[in-house]
């Protein structure tokens, strides 16, 4: 069996020696006398595997943990690997097309490092690289139906984040509210469709309104600066930390949520919130 190698030492140049590693455990469990289990998968039965992987490094950038960080990333390259080892066994494309596509088309995307072209801040290179994009697809000979300057944000996108990169689209076009008391504005509208709709009693008219809400508040945040996403995982993770706290002063005095009154709860819930505020003063 042959042995892992330890992990570099920090500050160690580091150019992907240990790639081919990867490469080749995944050869070997996918070999005839491999792991059953990972000779099963499909392209299928991997998609929530990647997702979940992905979110989890996500949640190791959130707690600023390197060694959790490097882990989560290794996870996710695995699936990587994993579904270009899927694609190799059809005869479609393996690992090292995989890498040969993403060098070809950064290179091609940065004319302004790689070439003779010059750009004068990053908002330019990010017009440039729309501009590049719509090339790429003319060489492929894609041509769609309708162009849309809304095109290329991919269905499977979460809601919020989908949301996020519609509305970052649009404005780049000049359909936006000029500053962020306009989004506010709107959202103070929004709050009063929603109002006018359940007075109604139509489910279909609050899902809307609650729909254009959202919509609203994403373009608010991007307004602000703030990556709605992002805001929202962490405001779930911090709704999550104090319900823990009421749980666990409730499970002391012999009480669960379900037999205590909501003022108690409340109580508490400030209390954590307090103390939270606290913490992040002595920082």
């Amino acid at each position: 069996m042959q042995t892992p190698r330890t992990p570099s030492s920090p500050g160690t140049q580091q150019r992907g020696a240990t790639l081919p590693d990867l490469v080749q455990l995944m050869d070997t469990l996918l070999a005839e006398d491999g792991c059953p289990w990972d000779r099963e998968q499909t392209l299928a039965s991997l998609r929530p595997f990647l997702v979940e992987e992905a979110y989890e490094v996500l949640e190791a950038i959130d707690e600023n943990d390197a060694a959790h960080h490097r882990d989560e990333l290794g996870d996710l390259l695995f699936q990587i690997v994993f579904q270009s080892a899927l694609r190799a066994r059809e005869g479609a494309f393996g690992i090292d097309d995989v890498v040969a596509a993403i060098v070809g088309k950064m290179t091609f995307r940065h004319p302004h490092v790689f070439g003779d072209e010059r750009v004068s801040d990053a908002a330019e290179v990010l017009v440039n690289w729309d501009k590049l994009k719509v090339a790429e697809r003319a060489a492929r000979g894609e041509v769609p139906k309708q162009a849309s300057v809304l095109d290329g944000v991919p269905l499977a996108l979460p809601a919020l984040l989908r949301a996020q990169r519609i509305g970052e689209k649009a404005a780049k076009v000049g359909f936006d509210w000029p500053d962020a008391a306009g989004v506010i504005a709107k959202i103070k509208e929004e709050l009063v469709e929603i109002e006018e709709a359940v007075a109604e009693g139509d489910p279909a008219h609050i899902e809307h309104e609650v729909g254009d809400l959202l919509l609203a508040a994403s373009r608010l945040a991007a307004k602000l600066g703030v990556a709605p996403e992002d805001a929202l995982r962490k405001a779930t993770r911090r709704f999550e930390t104090r319900f823990s706290v009421i749980e666990t002063q409730l499970a002391a005095d012999g009480r669960t949520p379900a037999a205590s009154t909501l003022e108690e709860m409340d109580q508490i819930w400030e209390r954590a919130k307090a103390e939270e505020k606290l913490r992040a003063l002595k920082k």
